[in-house]
């Protein structure tokens, strides 16, 4: 019974040890380290907010953080081009359909899909709250290659310095000001930063094979910038 008692609280204290290691982005990530994409195809955000210009916005976004991260990316406003003309400018139906065919026509190894699900501006309180889920496809397995979820509030707050009640005051109008300035596509831009950092890096990066050892962030990210 003893010998009992103490195997049951070492395994415990094993568990207890796994569980708070974290997984590397090879075990994390691992069909996108086998399959190893090199250029990926944009597809026009899947827009479930009431702002309506958050698409077109958001789109524009993508291109230089999947550029900087070492992978060849298809010229959104080309693809864009491409699928109004093919009646195909809503990604709903891709997102779970065969992706073959940006294979065989663009020659895309995968091709990134994003449902923003939060664009929300507080001009008083001075910050802008973008919520937006990333999803990785292969357009040769149709495996998902990396997926994660983000929402990432920009702080756009004023502190003039100012004490007192009118110093309040100042600042308050002046965060209204800057909130109310601040482009859509500035918060776009950091929410892809924060989210994207933790994607393997692709063929043209220098790191490119050898980050699978690092560990993996949390499949969603919850975050305050600048």
């Amino acid at each position: 019974m003893k010998n009992y008692f103490i195997i049951t609280i070492v395994t415990i204290l094993l568990s207890s040890c796994a569980q708070g290691v974290g997984i590397t982005r090879g075990v994390q990530y691992a069909q996108m380290y086998e399959e190893k994409p090199t250029s990926i195809v944009i597809m026009p955000p899947i827009n479930q907010t009431n702002s309506v210009e958050a698409k077109e916005f958001f789109y524009t976004t993508l291109y230089m953080p999947l550029s900087e991260k070492g992978y060849y990316v298809f010229s959104p406003y080309l693809t864009m081009e491409m699928l109004q003309s093919e009646s195909a400018y809503d990604s709903e139906m891709f997102l779970e359909s065969d992706l073959g065919n940006f294979n065989r026509v663009l020659g895309a190894d995968a091709a990134i899909f994003t449902i923003i699900k939060s664009w929300d501006r507080n001009s008083l309180l001075g910050y802008l709250t973008v919520g937006v889920e990333y999803v990785l496809r292969s357009t040769a397995t149709g495996e998902t290659l990396y997926h994660r979820e983000g929402l990432i509030q920009v702080d756009t707050s004023v502190n003039g310095g100012g004490g007192g009640l009118v110093g309040s005051l100042v600042n308050m109008a002046a965060t209204a000001i800057t909130t109310a300035m601040t482009d859509k596509v500035v918060a776009g831009r950091k929410c892809n930063a924060f989210v994207l950092s933790d994607m393997p890096v692709g063929k043209y990066n220098a790191a490119f094979g050898l980050d699978s050892e690092v560990l993996a962030g949390a499949k969603f990210i919850k975050a305050t910038v600048k």
